[in-house]
């Protein structure tokens, strides 16, 4: 962590904590703690029914681009006999709609679960999150923030057992390269470009405007974006965007990650990012610059695409994923408490 005073030793009392011989809690101490973490991460993504490959390269680039997160306040290490075997971090948002959610998740090891380890880590996430609330406006809306996909079941009784009740579900879908296209012309007047250097920072700040309907927006700082360009599957000479003269009406900013379909045995692009701003809607846009990916990929030798959804949306997106042939695999929930200070 560059220009950040390093914490040698930093152990956390929690009341809640079980009575296990050699169970401790500490704070993070600096990039030293990021390969015990990732550990963690792959040790548990098996148990939860989670695909991800992640590298250490990943959790250094994602700690230097925190938002509204200071590690070496907000992250909680447990360890068993000087061991990592979990990890929780928190951070918060205010949204437009005037609401502030404090989010909050966590990675216990499999064998160390349904001790009371996991209750314990929460129970002071909530703690440090009421901290930080501390310092906000009283008259807007708090609530404590967390989510699982459908096969995270230790999360989900977890959750649900301290109170936490489902606010919004979101989808994963898959489809399959091999079935036909539908047709989907782009809409007249508007053009496809290949996507040039001095394009980048507008589409994303046109991305920024395009999602500003949807369902817990808030608008993403140059920092994540900076995070996203880091990202060795940040491929720009795959995005699909539409322009009307120099107007930016759509798009769909694709990438695929080797690394994971190396390690699940798969060819899958995936066709995210997917908007398409105000005065452009309900023309077809956004099922023409699906299909259009779809096929580049399938020219690319991949054999599926894959999105997430938001079950809600209001621009009717699931039934337009559902009509280019996406189909349903896997459900996210996102839960909320409110939060009493």
């Amino acid at each position: 962590m560059k220009n950040e005073t390093v914490i040698t030793e930093k152990f956390i009392a929690i009341p809640e904590a079980p009575e296990i011989s050699g169970l401790s809690f500490r704070g993070f101490r600096g990039e030293g703690d990021f390969p015990k973490m990732l550990a963690v991460i792959h040790g548990s993504k098996d148990a939860d029914g989670i695909e991800r490959s992640d590298t250490l390269e990943d959790i250094v680039r994602n700690y230097e681009h925190l938002v509204n997160c200071d590690p070496y306040q907000d992250v909680l290490i447990a360890e068993m006999d000087g061991q990592v075997i979990g990890y929780s971090r928190v951070f918060w948002d205010r949204l437009d709609e005037g609401i502030r959610v404090y989010n909050h998740f966590g990675f216990l090891l499999p064998e160390w679960r349904r001790k009371g380890i996991g209750t314990a880590m929460l129970h002071h996430n909530e703690r440090r999150l009421r901290q930080i609330s501390a310092d906000h406006l009283e008259d807007e809306p708090h609530f404590f923030q967390s989510w699982a996909v459908d096969t995270e079941k230790a999360t989900h009784a977890l959750l649900q057992n301290q109170g936490y009740e489902p606010a919004r579900y979101s989808f994963d879908m898959v489809r399959d390269l091999n079935e036909p296209f539908p047709q989907a012309p782009v809409p007249t007047g508007l053009k496809i470009r290949p996507v040039e250097e001095e394009h980048i920072w507008p589409i994303f700040h046109a991305s920024n405007e395009a999602f500003r309907d949807a369902w817990g927006y808030r608008p993403l700082t140059d920092l994540e974006y900076e995070n996203w360009m880091a990202d060795p599957n940040f491929r720009p000479e795959l995005w699909k965007v539409a322009w009307d003269g120099n107007q930016i009406a759509g798009m769909v900013l694709n990438f695929y990650n080797p690394r994971e379909n190396e390690e699940y045995d798969r060819l899958r692009g995936y066709t995210e990012g997917i908007c398409v701003r105000r005065p452009w809607r309900k023309r077809g846009l956004a099922r023409s610059l699906i299909v259009q990916s779809m096929k580049m990929f399938k020219e690319m030798g991949m054999t599926e695409t894959a999105l997430g959804v938001d079950a809600e949306n209001t621009t009717g997106a699931l039934n337009l994923y559902k009509g280019c042939g996406y189909k349903v695999i896997k459900q996210q929930t996102i839960y909320r408490k409110p939060m009493v200070r």
